[in-house]
């Protein structure tokens, strides 16, 4: 059993002991000390729930409902949805805040209350630590029976959260339709299965090969979009009769592709596509990503004349970058987009728009348009320590070590070597050191990962 209290919400395994995993008990708490701190902040009582489709959603959710409006909360509640499409309902809807009922990429057994703003993003680490401090000091004070709050259901996001895509000026749907793509999807048993078709549809994409569409909850795989999860689609696509694949997580805000010919186009390229279309058809602009995702961002920007800057890993932060600097078009190397002229969160749904159109405009296949991307390769690692050894010291120790070159410390130690790179994190749950590094080979980044490890043993061993 887990329970995670983070920048990323409240997080947890159903079952167990209250306050050993997300329990009713732990989902009432959170959820009255969020609408509690809505309601201090804004004085607004309005919020947005929506839920993506896990087995404990529907339980997770009538909890939520039921706390927000014993506070004197009204409930809009969007049912079945997405990440991104709560994100655009909440300022749509002019409520205080918002709370996605998801545990994105994490199993079947897991579930969270993910928290947004009144702007529809994601609360920032110091509101985090003020909702977490209501929670555990249990400071609510609930509505009387003549004040409670109101409960009202909204199913009509799904279209306008596509109306609101195809209204972009970077989507092009015509073009997508002149080029009748045949297009595979997974959307491992979760919403994705009702509005990615949804969405193909609105495109002119007529041939769709579903595979896990049904929203049962019931992961027919490891529902992270990662490679060795991704069998079932790439054995499709390798068969030759479609243009590309379509993969996204239980909460719709990561994108995975497929090439033609089964092979992966790499999650780290779908923003590097993305933003490639983006800026060559702004004629420039600037970019974020954070300090773990791929240099080839940072290539494409400077290709087309616009800045590159990196920010801390977790999309609150990439966001606070991206506003600080402008950036037109940004996100993580996991899949996620965020584009401003739509809205300040990472969305799957605009992703596939904006590179279908960058598809059927560059009249290249999958595989010959990420060819056309600078070649890196990431190699992940971690380093497991005892708990009396201070992470924080050993740190601050390989920056000393490697002082003569680019180092970056806004979030753990981030060395550059040319176009090489190591980024060292400690996990804030375990004594782990994770060491992420990049290279033009798998073979030259698992080098570099393992001579940054072989350092840290070095600093280790002298302690001792």
């Amino acid at each position: 059993m887990a329970l995670i209290k983070s920048i990323s919400g409240i997080r947890g395994t159903i079952g167990g002991a209250a306050g050993e995993g997300l329990t009713p008990i732990d989902i009432v708490k959170y959820a009255a000390a969020f609408g509690t701190w809505v309601l201090q902040q804004t004085q607004n009582n309005t919020i947005v729930i929506g839920r993506d489709a896990r087995i404990s959603g529907e339980m997770v959710s009538k909890l939520v409902e039921g706390t927000l409006r014993g506070l004197g909360i009204n409930v809009i509640d969007l049912g079945l949805s997405t990440t991104p499409t709560v994100e655009i309902a909440v300022p749509a809807k002019k409520a205080g805040g918002g709370i996605i009922l998801t545990a994105s990429h994490n199993p079947k057994q897991w579930n969270a209350l993910k928290l947004l703003n009144d702007k529809g993003e994601f609360i920032s680490d110091e509101e985090g630590q003020q909702v977490l401090s209501l929670g555990d000091n249990e400071a609510f004070d609930f509505a009387p029976v003549n004040k409670l709050g109101q409960y009202t259901a909204d199913n009509s996001f799904f279209k306008k959260h596509i109306k609101a895509i195809l209204a972009l000026p970077l989507v092009d749907a015509e073009a997508i339709k002149a080029k009748n793509f045949r297009v595979v999807i997974d959307c491992v048993n979760s919403t994705g299965g009702i509005v990615v078709p949804m969405l193909l549809e609105a495109l002119g994409v007529e041939k769709v090969e579903k595979l896990f569409c049904e929203p049962t909850g019931d992961f027919a795989h490891n529902p992270e979009p990662l490679p060795e999860n991704l069998r079932d689609i790439a054995r499709v696509l390798e068969k030759g009769s479609f243009d590309l694949g379509i993969v996204v997580d239980p909460d719709v805000d990561r994108l995975a592709l497929v090439n033609e010919d089964g092979t992966m186009f790499g999650e780290e390229y779908t923003l590097v596509a993305v933003a490639d279309y983006v800026l060559q058809q702004n004629g420039g602009g600037n970019t974020v990503s954070n300090l773990s995702s791929t240099r080839a961002l940072r290539d494409v920007t400077e290709k087309h004349g616009g800045n590159y800057a990196a920010a801390a890993v977790g999309e609150v932060n990439v966001v606070t970058k991206m506003k600080e600097t402008n950036a037109i078009i940004g996100g993580e190397g996991n899949g996620g987009i965020i584009y401003p002229e739509l809205h300040y969160g990472r969305d799957s749904l605009v992703g596939i728009a904006l590179f279908l159109s960058h598809l059927a405009k560059s009249n290249l296949t999958m595989t010959r348009l990420r060819a056309s991307y600078p070649g890196y390769f990431i190699s992940k690692n971690k380093i497991e320590l005892t708990p009396e050894i201070n992470t924080d010291q050993v740190l601050v120790q390989m920056k000393e070590r490697y002082a003569k070159q680019p180092v970056n410390t806004i979030d753990g130690v981030k060395i550059e070597f040319d176009k090489e790179w190591v980024h060292l994190r400690k996990s804030n749950t375990e004594p782990i050191i994770r060491i992420y590094a990049e290279s033009d080979s798998n073979a030259t980044a698992d080098h570099l990962a393992n001579k940054i490890i072989a350092d840290i043993k070095e600093i280790i061993s002298v302690k001792s």
